[in-house]
């Protein structure tokens, strides 16, 4: 899903330790990641089909978006995983024993579209599956950070990538954001905006409930955005940094 709305440094010794109208998100503007490069990526399955992406924190749980919400035994949760279209011998596949919406997530303004995901059983922290880090703040307006997903690589809504995509774009001043040409007001406190200047860069449909990191640190949660790379309507992402006490709470 982004809902058109949407929506590395490994930290691998601190890592194991730490670790769009309104449419569903996925990669536009972007190019093949190098297999391996973002170990912490997650697809969330429903069904066998990729629904959404997520974040690996820690060997128990994931981190992805409320929108993305669906009942534990429906999902499966892949992390090592490149290409969906091989076998490539790094995949682990584990179940859901509980998803955990942040419980102020309003569906109608996407405020708190945050959520947590506890694994059936753990999975094995290795070279293709180690945990992102939480930050201890947000980046400053203008910070590049990376965006990955398997979802639709076109504005029009093509079918998801099979191979997973990744995209650099630009935090944007949320007053910027907020302007009457923009979303006009709808970008909460909770939630930040990333994009390009020119528009082009973007995720997108699929793409929702992914990690915009940077240096290893998730810093953003795929959430929504009106169509996708649209230059007046960049993508707008869950600022994890305002969650991290609510996070640990529950993944220490």
């Amino acid at each position: 899903m982004r809902v058109l709305v949407f929506i590395a440094l490994v930290c691998y010794t601190a890592a194991q330790q730490c670790g769009r109208s309104y449419f569903p998100d996925r990669i536009i503007g972007g190019t093949e990641a190098t297999p391996g490069s973002f170990p912490w990526m997650v697809s969330i399955q429903q069904n066998g089909y990729h629904i959404c992406g997520g974040t690996l924190l820690n060997s128990h749980w994931v981190l992805s978006a409320a929108h993305c919400q669906a009942s534990a035994s429906s999902l499966r949760i892949i992390v090592g995983e490149h290409n969906f279209g091989s076998l490539e011998g790094t995949e682990q596949s584990t179940g859901v024993q509980e998803v955990i919406p942040h419980p102020n997530f309003d569906p109608l303004t996407f405020d708190n579209d945050i959520m947590l995901i506890r694994l059936s059983y753990p999975v094995n922290i290795n070279t293709w599956v180690s945990p992102a880090c939480l930050p201890a703040a947000m980046v400053a307006d203008g910070t590049r950070v990376t965006v990955t997903g398997w979802g639709s690589t076109h504005p029009s809504g093509s079918p998801y990538s099979y191979r997973l995509q990744r995209v650099n774009v630009h935090t944007i001043p949320r007053r910027q954001c907020n302007s009457p040409h923009s979303y006009n007001g709808r970008v909460t406190s909770n939630m930040f905006c990333a994009g390009h200047p020119n528009g082009g860069n973007d995720s997108c449909q699929g793409d929702s409930g992914g990690p915009g990191v940077r240096s290893g640190t998730v810093y953003g949660v795929v959430s929504w955005g009106y169509g996708c790379g649209d230059a007046r309507y960049p993508g707008v992402y869950t600022k994890v940094a305002n969650y991290v006490g609510w996070i640990n709470s529950y993944i220490n």
